[in-house]
């Protein structure tokens, strides 16, 4: 009858522990069914569950090893009822929680865990994605390494997952925390495409304000985009009455905003990793493709769709080139260049800030709302508002590790 073993060995780290603790279950004819190990600090913990098929003195044989390596080992009996429970447990699917902050809070800690309780779910693992913060505390010269993420890996069978993440939004809004969980998969790692808004994503600015201040109607324009977050007029409609108020601003305007335009913190760093990584990275925006392919050139994006400008003798003329893009016409966009490229939908990254984003956030297999309106928030799937734009690359499983190749 198969005797079931799970063995702990903890102590100071040193070369040469595994092979040891290898030996003695290898003496005693134990099978290893599963193991993990972490080093914190210089101090090792193992963990194994063997099988013993035979009648063997493993536990003796461990403690000898334990002496000689300097470890504490304990033995313990695993019934075949909680084996059953724990192979179970490691079929059901995994989720990925991902907190994310400049700085993060102890206490998160202690909450997400009765959260994920209250939704029976076990914490697998949790381990830290960003950097190491400095020894004082302070903020670190390699601002690269700015910010807190630590990711946990969860199970549980039929999880409620809009209510899971219904309240953790509402628990990370409480300690200035972006909660994120997703569904874990085999595309996680191994998505291709990654779509973004433009305005207030990958720039601090909405430009069609910033050309209305020029022209002297920013109040007007401002006036008709509060009618539409009224819900008043759809998008194509305020759309195309607050370009007509544009009608005869200069040319030279657009490139004079062009080269002033404020980037988003971390897109640099955000688009030389996807870029370095192989990924497909294409601006969807309802902004204008002037715009558009000023960041295409300047951060290397493989192709740009937005709105264009029709300018005549020098002047924009209150109109773009139709069809305009809208939040439809976005969704669209990414499901066309997905299949252009032979990916399947659970293979794109979309990442935009307003409502006009929503169904692309939705169509995309990883869809993330960023420093977006609490509407937006609330229906996306996860969402970021505490870091830059780059925290993206966490999302998608990277570890500052995986990064360090990085510019200088």
């Amino acid at each position: 009858m198969t005797r079931r073993l799970l063995i702990r060995a903890t102590g100071a780290a040193r070369p040469g522990q595994l092979a040891g603790l290898g030996q003695a279950m290898a003496r005693s004819g134990a099978r290893l069914l599963d193991i993990n190990q972490s080093v914190t600090f210089g101090m090792v913990s193992l963990e194994a569950l063997v099988g013993l098929d035979r009648e063997s003195d493993l536990e003796s044989a461990l403690s000898a090893a334990g002496d000689t390596l300097g470890l504490e080992i304990q033995a313990i009996q695993v019934s075949a009822e909680d084996y059953q429970r724990w192979s179970v447990q490691a079929s059901e699917p995994r989720l990925i929680l991902t907190l994310l902050a400049p700085h993060l809070p102890a206490g998160i800690l202690a909450e997400v865990g009765a959260l994920t309780a209250e939704h029976g779910l076990t914490v697998e693992l949790i381990h830290r994605l960003s950097g190491r913060e400095p020894l004082d505390g302070g903020v670190p010269r390699d601002h690269h390494t700015q910010g807190a993420c630590v990711e946990c890996w969860l199970r549980g069978e039929e999880v409620d997952l809009d209510a899971l993440r219904e309240k953790a939004l509402a628990l990370g809004a409480m300690h200035g925390v972006d909660i994120a969980i997703q569904e874990d998969s085999i595309w996680r790692r191994h998505r291709r495409l990654v779509c973004f808004d433009m305005d207030s994503t990958l720039i601090k600015a909405e430009v069609i304000d910033e050309l209305a201040r020029r022209h002297g109607v920013y109040d007007e324009v401002a006036e008709i985009t509060e009618r539409a977050m009224r819900g008043e007029l759809d998008f194509q409609q305020s759309f195309r009455e607050r370009m007509a108020k544009l009608k005869g601003l200069d040319e030279a305007v657009l490139a004079e905003i062009a080269d002033t335009l404020p980037m988003m913190d971390g897109v640099e760093r955000l688009m030389y990793h996807l870029k370095r990584l192989g990924y497909r990275t294409v601006i969807l925006s309802g902004g204008f493709t002037y715009f558009a392919r000023h960041l295409q050139e300047k951060l290397g994006f493989d192709e740009v769709h937005a709105n264009e400008l029709l300018i005549e003798n020098g002047k924009v003329t209150g109109e773009v080139r139709e069809p305009i893009l809208d939040a439809n016409r976005k969704a669209a966009l990414l499901r066309e260049i997905a299949e252009r490229e032979g990916l399947t939908l659970e293979q794109t990254i979309a990442v935009g800030d307003g409502a006009n984003d929503l169904k692309m956030l939705a169509t995309a297999g990883l869809g993330i709302a960023f420093r977006a309106k609490p509407l937006v928030r609330s229906q996306a799937r996860q969402s970021i508002s505490t870091l830059g734009i780059d925290a993206v690359l966490y999302l998608m499983g990277y570890r500052q590790v995986d990064l360090e190749d990085e510019r200088r």
